[in-house]
This record gives C-alpha cells, structure tokens and sequence, in this order.
C-alpha cells in the first residue's frame, strides 16, 4: 500500500544528518530550523510550563544542537564542571610556581610585611627567576573564566577599572598572588566591603564570628597564620550578596538564584569537603560550615538545611563542644582529632557561639516535626556570655545557667542576660514543644484528636504554662518591649522581637492539633487564637515603625506562617456557619500575612517559599468562599509601601544594604491604638465581633498577655 502523503508537501527533504541530534537520537521529525528545531521548541515549551522541583530548574533555552557545518570549526562541546577542574589546576600551577619563585627571594614574609604591595614586585611586566621559568605579569581575571559570576560582579563592581591600563591591573593582580591572596576571593576592597555587610545586616551567622579580631586579622598578609580562613570569607561573601547583590537570574519557574553567592557557596563546600577527609582546620571550617547553613536557610533550601543541621552537630559532637567548656578532660583515649584546650576567653566564648547556633539551626529546621539532631539531656556548654562581653574581652566568669538548670527559662541575671541569650532560650522553648509532639505521636496508635483534652497527657500542663505565660511574664522588664531607646533615638531590637512572637508560635505547634472551633469550652482553640492575634499585633505595631522587615531573623516567616494556620481554620469555620462579615474579617487577616512573607520574600527567598506553602493550604477555603477575590481582600488599590507611597523624588526600590528604599507591600489595615492593661498588647486591627457564631470568649479580640505595648 502506497504511503499516505506528507500533510506539508512543500517542505524540502531533510539531507542525511541535517536533523538536530537531539530529534535523530529519539527518531523524531525535525524542520532542521535554526537555532532551535520546532520539535525541541515545543518540547522545551511544555517541560516549563510545569514548575520545576524544589531544587531544580528548567533549562534556559531548548537543548537542540547541530552536527558542525563542513568546513567550519566549532567549539568542542564541554562541560562547565570540567572547565571549572582546568582553570583550578592551572591556578594551583601557577601559584605553586609563584612559590617557588618567592621562596628564592630574600626575606619574603618581611617584605610583604614592609614593602608596599604596588612595590613589592617592581613594575616589570616579566620576571625570571634562576631556574629560566618566565613568569608573566598577567591579569589575575584572565585566570578566571570571564563567564563566571565572580568575574562579572567584580568587573561590573568597580568600572573605574576600565580607565587604567591594562599593564597597572596586571601588576596589581600579580601583586596580590605575590602576596599569597585567595584568586577565587574578591579584590581585598570588595572583600571589605562585604564583610562590613555582612556584620551590620545579617541576623544569624555573624553570632559565631569575634567581629573586632576578624577585622584586625584581615589588615595581616594573607599568609599569616591569624588571617581568616578562606572558607569563611567564601561564606560571608554567600551571605552578604542577599543584602549587596548584582547578578541574581530569574529562573523560568519564577526563583532566583544569585550566581555571585552560588559561586562563593561552592567554594565553602569545597574546603568542607576537603577538611572532612583531612581534619585539616576543622573549627575554622566548622565556622564556615554554620555561616554557610543560615544562608541556605535564609534562602529556604530545604534539602540542604536538613543535610546540614545534621552535618554540623554530627561535626561537633566529636569536638567535644557539648562539654562544660568546649572541652573534655576525660575520655580522650579514642581516636580522633579532639580540639585541643580553649587558647584564651576568646577562643572559649566562639567555641561556645558556634556550638549554640549550631543547636539553634538544628531546632528551628526541626520544627516541621523531625526529631532532632541532638537531645537536650546531651547538652553540656553553658550558655554564652553577652554580647557586649564577648566584643570588648569583658574577663566574665563563664555563665553559671546551662539548659539542664530546672529555672533556665524563668531566671534571667542581669550579667549574663540580653536579647540574643533570651532568643536562644525562646528557640530551646520551641525545641521542647518539637520534643514533646515527636515522642507522642511516635508509638500513638492514632493521631492527636480534638476532642480529647491534652492537658491529661504527662508534662502537657506544665510546658503549656512555660510555653503561654511564664517565659514572657518572668522578662526583666528593660527586655519587655523591642523598642530600644538609644543615642540616635529608638530602634527595634530584632533578636528581642523574635523572642515575644516565638512563644506564640510554639503555642500554636503545641495546641494545634487540638483545636475545635465548634466547641466554645476548647482551651486549645483559646490558646492558639490568642496565640495568632499576638503575632498579627506585633506585626501591625512593627510594620507602624520605619523598621526594615527584611532585616528580621529568617525564622520570623514560620511565625507568620503558623499564625496564618490558624487564620485559614478560623475562615473555613465562618465559611461553614455562614458568617461572611467575620469571614471577610479573616481574609483580610491572613492577606496581611501573606504579603509580610512576600515583602520578606524579596531579600530572602524563605519568605517566598513560605507563602507558596500557605497558599497551597489555602486552597480548600477558597473554593468554599462565596467571596469573589478573597486574596485580594484587605489589599489596597496601589500597593506601595507607606513609606514610600506619597514620595514624589524617587520610585519605590529594593532596600539596600544602609536600609534605604522599601519593598512594594501593601499598606495593612488600619490599625488603631486603644487603652490596653499594662504590660498587654492593644486589640489587633478586625477583631472578631462577639456577634458571630463563636461565642465571644475566643473571637472579641480581647487582649492577651504578650507583652506587646509600646
């Protein structure tokens, strides 16, 4: 039987092998279009319609690639990874050969230490040393791939550059090898410059780091012992590019990815690596390793937070800075590479530092429900000293509460009390919640039901009260509120903001499971309502101020979002019994919230990430609402920033590192002030009227004790 026609007889027949590879490989038609065949067109256009995997990420462009043309030499085809392996091997060359030459000089070290670097080489544009090996004053980017992200920012960064001749880059490159720079690092002055980022703006790693030291350390040559470790510069380089930033992509699934942090954030997992399979620098690296974990967490990785909480106390532990002291006087008779003894206070209080934020990041990446890492029964260190003590090297006694003393989280001594001791005990609080859900459920035969009364389960009545009132209530009362009073007027206290919410949110975790709308006598739907309206409260009295939200601790979008849980019940029961005033009320709410982690989100994509997740819980109410545009309710007709909104010199931007500019975000609702008791919170804007379905014991919005007055 004769072959039916073709469906485009106009079209020319195809030579052999003039198909792309990709459609001969898998037998399919192709038009041979160039550069991208119509089969791959279209098959790259339906794989990004669908988003990618957390993780992964759609190619930018249709994989569709043709056989050379005859005659005309192409590039052969490889792969970065590879290219990346050559341009290291050569650097390592080349550097080993600068060795080499350095090691015939005469006094090296001290001629770095008093000849200038501009001189240090001389100016000629050759140098031979004895054996005949010409070294060429090359530029030290032409070393790098000019494709690669470092390259580009520090180009883009400093285009002053361009004017100079290229023989004055050459010298001042070779001048910095000659001295034994990092040429995977940045120039010493953008090194600098994000560094100094890096300790005004970020809320987490910047903890474990003595900031006086590690600034006089970075004046030394970069071959002295006390200069920092590459890993941790190639950190905190990862985590300033969040607030200093010029070469974020768009992905096409709609994430960002900032290939200057990518590129420093591989070069930390490098020496890590590296430092597991020696022990070669293991503390300075263990560093590097909790730096590099807040900036995944910050970047909502989720993958790599989990991996890397149990890396990092996995690491730890045999360090022994579990001990009283960071360190062990018995049971060193095992193998290993046990720290030696802490070398003065300094070196003990960073010791202590790292071991806590380690323990912080494994409880708050735990607090979906996973065990964790580390039981408190297996903890040791006694609790840092304050911060102000561990900066000016204030010879304190170590700090006498550890987290096994019964009254840790009702005691707090004037000497060895400020905000980021008490956030380390509100995370610890928020841990024991994580501890008692896990070892509940985990020989339950049934899941938690809502209509049995928690507080008959053991210990349940007890961290309730710790958890609701007592941790709160027992603050000095100079940490009762986060507004600071200082020199240059007042300021939010961010490590004390997180301290009054997150009680709030471990209260909700708690007694979530347990909440009954139907039922007005349900204790547990109190305690979350409540819970719900005091972090809606401080978000309203903070977004009141000129406060960045940006510069909040990561871990605040959770809060949010656990808030917002409740809100999303709260709807569905007034969905349910027809109330839409009140309904309408608590859409408004939860939008509120949504945007807060959107306006999070444009820092730090956890807030993104977050919101996504609460949408996806989302979706039940909104196909039950009769509101026509439920995610719009409560969102203003221009959604500007308040702080910008009536700014007729200058467009709404991003903030900068120095905190100027807004996000878009819409202006909340209104929010007003009333007469509120003492030391308690004034009503949140929409409160529930009495007049709903729920009795008013839970839905007047009555205040509740939070300590939220300002």
């Amino acid at each position: 039987m004769p072959k039916a026609p073709s469906s485009n007889p106009t079209r020319p027949a195809l030579r052999r092998n003039q198909a792309c590879r990709s459609c001969r490989k898998r037998k399919l038609k192709c038009d041979a279009a160039r550069p991208h065949c119509g089969t791959c067109v279209k098959q790259w256009q339906a794989l990004v319609s669908v988003p990618a995997p957390v993780g992964y990420a759609h190619p930018t462009e249709p994989q569709c690639s043709y056989d050379p043309v005859e005659g005309l030499r192409l590039a052969p085809d490889t792969d970065p990874v590879e290219r990346i392996k050559d341009l290291e091997q050569q650097i390592a060359e080349l550097k080993g050969k600068l060795y080499e030459k350095q090691t015939l000089l005469p006094s090296p070290a001290s001629a770095s230490r008093s000849t200038p670097p501009s001189t240090a080489m001389g100016t000629g544009g050759r140098q031979s040393d004895n054996g005949g090996i010409a070294l060429p004053s090359l530029n030290l980017m032409t070393l790098i791939d000019p494709d690669t992200p470092d390259s580009r920012f520090r180009s883009s960064l400093s285009p002053e550059l361009q004017n100079v001749s290229v023989k004055s880059n050459a010298d001042q490159f070779m001048d910095l090898l000659f001295s034994g720079w990092n040429p995977d690092l940045p120039d010493p002055t953008t090194l600098n410059h994000y560094i100094d980022v890096f300790f005004r703006c970020d809320p987490c790693g910047s903890r474990v780091l003595h900031k006086p030291s590690f600034m006089a350390s970075m004046l030394l040559p970069p071959r002295d012992p006390a200069f920092p470790h590459s890993s941790i510069l190639h950190a905190i380089c990862a985590a300033a590019s969040r607030w200093s930033s010029q070469n974020i992509v768009t992905l096409p699934d709609g994430t960002r990815r900032d290939q200057f942090a990518e590129f420093h954030a591989s070069k930390t997992r490098q020496y890590i690596d590296k430092t597991m399979a020696s022990g070669e620098d293991i503390f300075s690296v263990m560093q590097a390793c909790t730096l590099l974990s807040w900036y995944f967490y910050q970047e909502g990785r989720w993958v790599e937070v989990w991996i890397f909480a149990a890396f990092q106390t996995r690491v730890a532990v045999p360090l022994r800075l579990n001990y009283p002291g960071t360190f062990s006087t018995h049971g060193n008779s095992s193998p290993g590479a046990y720290l030696a003894p802490p070398k003065d206070l300094r070196d003990l209080e960073s010791r202590r530092r790292t071991w806590w934020m380690t323990i912080i990041f494994d409880r708050i990446a735990s607090v979906g429900g996973w065990i964790h890492a580390v039981d408190e029964r297996d903890i040791g260190t006694e609790l840092p000293l304050r911060t102000e003590d561990f900066e000016s090297e204030t010879q304190m006694p170590s700090n006498p509460q550890d987290i096994s003393k019964p009254d840790v989280f009702t005691r707090h001594p004037s000497q060895y009390t400020d905000s980021f001791l008490l956030l380390i005990k509100a995370v610890m609080l928020f841990g024991r919640v994580t501890d008692f859900n896990v070892r509940g459920n985990l020989r339950a035969p049934t899941p938690p039901s809502k209509n049995q009364n928690p507080f008959f389960l053991p210990g349940f009545k007890e961290l309730d009260a710790l958890i609701y009132s007592d941790f709160l209530e027992s603050l000095p009362p100079i940490f009762k509120t986060w507004i600071v009073d200082g020199p240059n007027g007042s300021t939010v206290d961010t490590d004390l903001y997180m301290v009054h919410i997150i009680p709030h949110a471990a209260t909700i975790t708690l007694h979530n499971p347990y909440i009954d709308f139907t039922n007005p006598a349900n204790i547990s739907t109190l305690r979350c309502h409540n819970a719900a309206r005091c972090i809606l409260g401080a978000y309203y009295a903070l977004n009141a101020t000129s406060m960045d939200i940006t510069r909040l601790h990561p871990f605040v979008t959770i809060c949010w979002y656990l808030a917002a849980v409740v809100q999303v019940q709260l709807c569905k029961h007034f969905i349910e019994v027809n109330d839409s005033e009140q309904e309408s009320t608590v859409w408004g709410e939860i939008n509120v919230l949504r945007f807060a982690m959107m306006e999070y989100g444009q820092r730090s994509p956890i807030g993104t990430r977050q919101e996504r997740l609460l949408q996806g819980l989302m979706r039940e109410i909104v196909r039950m609402t009769a509101q026509k545009q439920p995610l719009e309710v409560g969102v203003p007709l221009f959604p500007f920033s308040h702080r910008t909104l009536f700014r007729k010199d200058e467009a709404a931007t991003v903030p900068t590192e120095d905190g100027s500019g807004a996000v878009p975000m819409p202006v909340s609702p209104t929010y007003e002030q009333q007469q509120s008791i003492p030391g308690r919170v004034p009503q949140a804007p929409h409160p529930v009227s009495p007049s709903g379905s729920v009795p008013g014991s839970w839905s007047s919005g009555s205040p509740v004790n939070n300590n939220y007055a300002m």
